[in-house]
């Protein structure tokens, strides 16, 4: 498909500040955008495979934890042109700094006031020649600051290409991005979304230079935080089970105490009565005439 007329396209460099806030309405909401209906789906299912779903999910949410302040929108189709509703485009994932942070039905580039700052195309066999060549141009035209390319199984791409691939835009055309070694691990610098990114096995990884930490997964986040938890029980059943034992220890050693007392009560008295009888004794030999 050729790219859609540039005369029709927000410019690049716009500012979403100068733009009204994009409508929240229950028709807006729907696809519906000043009287013209815009269609949510391309009527293709978000990946073809477990791979590629995989890489969706876990780059989304690891870009929304890494970028909270950033829109991140998985599958979600991008309109260029106003009242052209046969004009989309579907990047698997889009990022966009300076825009509200609201649910939106598809991402209109003339309301948001520019086009998305990345977008990231998942390899599939269905989509290889569509995402490499058609895509890369209308996003191009678009004005997309920086386009990856990923391909998690390594079946897709052609031999000696390498499966993940930044693209930076300059003066309407994607270059690629250099990899480089870092602690011992190839990555690519991100120069949109200031992060380091990298193929680990299927899936990718984003690390922040400025921390030199890996954003986690969703998936880790969520064993990690049952580990904690488990733990934290844990730990509490050791602390309720040591003051339990403590309040033990200390009931044997109030009633040791209290027979102790009660064992030197006894003993007293019993001394006093051997003392009585010994004194009794005495006084019996003592007034009998020898």
């Amino acid at each position: 498909m050729s790219a859609p007329p540039q005369a029709r396209i927000a410019p690049s460099h716009a500012r979403a500040e100068s733009i009204p806030a994009p409508a929240t309405s229950p028709l807006h909401a729907a696809g519906v955008v000043d009287g013209v209906f815009y269609p949510c789906s391309d009527g293709r299912p978000m990946a073809d495979n477990m791979w590629q779903a995989a890489v969706i999910m876990n780059a989304a949410g690891d870009l929304e934890a890494a970028r909270p302040q950033a829109l991140v929108a998985a599958d979600i189709l991008v309109y260029p042109e106003e009242g052209n509703t046969k004009v989309s485009i579907g990047p698997d994932v889009l990022v966009a700094f300076g825009l509200g942070l609201h649910k939106r039905s598809s991402y209109f580039v003339w309301r948001e006031g520019k086009p998305p700052d990345w977008v990231l195309e998942v390899a599939s066999p269905s989509t290889q020649t569509k995402d490499r060549d058609s895509k890369l141009r209308r996003y191009a035209a678009m004005g997309v600051a920086e386009c990856w390319l990923f391909d998690p199984a390594g079946d897709v791409y052609p031999r000696r290409t390498p499966r993940l691939q930044g693209l930076r835009l300059a003066d309407g055309e994607y270059s690629p991005l250099e990899s480089r070694l870092v602690g011992g691990m190839r990555v690519i610098r991100s120069e949109v979304l200031r992060l380091d990114i990298r193929v680990d096995g299927e899936l990718l990884r984003f690390r922040d230079p400025a921390t030199g930490r890996d954003v986690q997964h969703q998936s880790e986040e969520r064993e990690q935080r049952k580990a904690a938890e488990a733990l934290a029980e844990t730990e509490a059943n050791q602390r309720r089970a040591a003051e339990a034992q403590a309040e033990q220890e200390a009931k044997r050693r109030k009633a040791a105490e209290a027979q102790a007392e009660q064992e030197a009560a006894q003993r007293r008295v019993a001394e006093d009565r051997i003392a009585a009888l010994e004194a009794a004794l005495r006084r019996s030999r003592g007034g009998h005439t020898p």
